[in-house]
């Protein structure tokens, strides 16, 4: 176990010292759950906490640079904390480690979350404060994101966006009869989108909430998905965690600190998570993980 831990952080580590950061060997802590980075967190020699993330695949290394983008927009402009890249190319991202502790993260032996915080007893706190982080994350001026290089699709694209996705999935795995019925009953029926998009994170699943243990929301990682889109995806996951009845309550919350609701949101929403098995069909095509295409058909009623 030893000499394969080694193997994997050893070549982080020589990118780190090339970039002049000087790690402490005794604090090194790895985090190998996460689907595209190895992480590792350590200490510089003068006591200073930072995580180093290295791509596992060569469309991660790829696509870094974009992530890089958002954050340098983001950082002046939102309420919470954003990872601030000070060593970057594409084997190696490093930065000070943020304060808070992820809500969850992914126990690779169980395939579920562990929990840093109770999920069916979260405080009052977290609610509240990740409803305002939501609302200053959507608020950020759209025409700005499109002037730094972030990607925009406008809300009379945001059906034609799902409707490529939802082509591509049934082209490399199929689609069953019943969900794509479902999802074209969706399309057709403006009633449910949006008339307006927003910068969103796109990939809100508790392993990206930086909490307080008094449950305070801090800050979100993982930005690759951050672009100017439907605002329902920011939803998704929460509806997945918490129900109808949990995701109706959040809306209200957000409306309360400023966000921007419709009548339909909360059954939106819900088509977007019977849409899910489409993102999980783009991940598995780029990935080109065994087991996400696996999940793909499964999830697309193709098995």
């Amino acid at each position: 176990m030893e000499n394969k831990t080694n193997e994997l952080i050893q070549p982080l580590l020589e990118r780190a010292k090339q970039h002049g950061l000087a790690i402490d060997p005794a604090s090194i802590k790895i985090n190998e759950s996460g689907l595209d980075f190895l992480a590792v967190f350590a200490k510089t020699t003068a006591g200073v906490p930072w995580v180093l993330r290295s791509p596992r695949r060569p469309d991660v290394a790829a696509a870094t640079s974009y992530e890089r983008d958002v954050l340098r927009f983001l950082q002046p402009r939102i309420l919470f904390e954003v990872p601030d890249w000070q060593l970057y190319d594409e084997s190696i991202i490093g930065y000070p480690l943020l304060g808070g502790t992820p809500l969850a993260t992914i126990n690779m032996e169980i395939m579920d979350y562990e929990w840093y915080l109770q999920k069916d007893a979260l405080p009052e706190r977290f609610y509240e404060t990740l409803a305002q982080a939501l609302v200053s994350l959507h608020s950020v001026d759209d025409r700005e994101a499109r002037a730094a290089g972030v990607r925009v699709t406008p809300a009379g694209e945001l059906r034609g966006e799902a409707l490529k996705m939802m082509e591509a999935a049934r082209e490399a795995f199929g689609v069953s009869a019943p969900l794509w019925e479902r999802w074209q009953r969706w399309l057709a029926d403006e009633s449910y989108w949006p008339r307006h998009a927003c910068m969103t994170h796109g990939d809100m699943h508790p392993g990206h909430i930086l909490v307080q243990p008094d449950g305070e929301v801090t800050g979100l990682l993982d930005w690759t998905e951050g672009a100017v889109s439907d605002p329902a995806k920011d939803f998704i996951i929460l509806r997945m965690l918490w129900g109808e009845d949990g995701l109706r309550d959040f809306i209200a919350r957000y409306e309360r600190a400023g966000g921007r609701v419709w009548p339909r949101m909360a059954e939106h929403i819900a088509e977007w998570e019977a849409f899910y098995p489409a993102m999980i069909a783009a991940f598995a095509v780029k990935s080109g993980l065994p087991e996400y295409e696996a999940m793909a058909r499964s999830s697309l009623g193709v098995e």
